[in-house]
C-alpha cells in the first residue's frame, strides 16, 4: 500500500511503522495531515492510538482500516473527536484511487466510510435517515462514501444545485445545523441510523 500511494503525486508517505511502539516513536502527529491505522496491531489497538495521536494533533485525520465490519467503533468515539475519521475494510485498499480520495477527504477533516459497507446499508425505522425520500437517502449514502457533490450528481443525473438542495433538505430533517461540519453530522447520523445485513443473512436470503 506504501509503494503504491508513493505513486500518487499529492501525497507523500512520512513514515511506516509495524505496531504501535513504532508508531509512537516514528510518528510526529504535528507534522502530519493523515494516519492510517490498522485496527487490530500486535501490541494494542489503531483506534486507541488514533485518539493518542489526535491529542498531539487535533487537526490530524485518522483513517481506519480492518478486515471487518467495525464501524461501531467510529460511533463510540467522544462525540467531539468523531470528526476527520475515515474507515476502509481492507479489500477497498485494493483501489489506489478509492484510498486516495478517502485520505484527501479526511485531511479536511470529512468522514469516509467504506463503500462496500454503506452500500449494503439500509435505513432503520423509526430514525432520523428513515424519513428522508429515496433521492436524499442516495445523496447522504453517496456522501457517506466520500462522493463530492460533482460526482454525486453526475451519478445520479442532476444538477450540482440540485446536490446542495438535497443536502440542505437533509441537514434540515436531521436537525443538523448548517455549516463546517455539517456534512460529517449527517454521515454519523447515517452510521448510526442504518443497519447493513451481514453476509450470512444475505446468502440465506439469496
Amino acid at each position: 500500500m506504501s509503494s503504491a500511494l508513493e505513486q500518487v503525486d499529492d501525497l507523500e508517505i512520512v513514515a511506516t511503522a509495524d505496531n504501535v511502539a513504532e508508531a509512537k516513536k516514528w510518528f510526529q502527529p504535528e507534522n502530519l495531515d493523515v494516519v492510517i491505522l490498522d485496527i487490530e496491531l500486535p501490541d494494542g489497538n489503531g483506534v486507541g492510538l488514533g485518539i493518542t495521536m489526535r491529542r498531539q494533533n487535533p487537526h490530524l485525520g485518522v483513517v481506519l482500516l480492518s478486515d471487518r465490519d467495525m464501524l461501531e467503533l467510529i460511533l463510540g468515539l467522544p462525540k467531539e473527536e468523531r470528526q476527520g475519521w475515515s474507515y476502509l475494510t481492507k479489500s477497498a485498499t485494493k483501489s489506489i484511487d478509492s484510498l486516495a480520495s478517502a485520505i484527501r477527504a479526511t485531511s479536511r477533516g470529512e468522514t469516509v466510510i467504506d463503500p462496500a459497507l454503506v452500500n449494503r446499508s439500509q435505513a432503520r425505522p423509526g430514525t432520523g435517515v428513515s424519513s428522508l425520500t429515496n433521492r436524499q437517502f442516495e445523496v447522504l449514502r453517496a456522501v457517506a462514501r466520500g462522493d463530492s457533490n460533482q460526482t454525486i450528481a453526475t451519478n445520479l443525473g442532476i444538477a450540482v444545485n440540485s446536490v446542495g438542495n438535497h443536502l440542505i433538505a437533509i441537514y434540515d430533517a436531521l436537525g443538523i445545523p448548517e455549516g463546517k461540519n455539517a456534512r460529517v453530522a449527517a454521515v454519523l447520523d447515517f452510521l448510526q441510523d442504518t443497519t447493513r445485513p451481514s453476509t450470512l443473512s444475505r446468502a440465506f436470503s439469496d
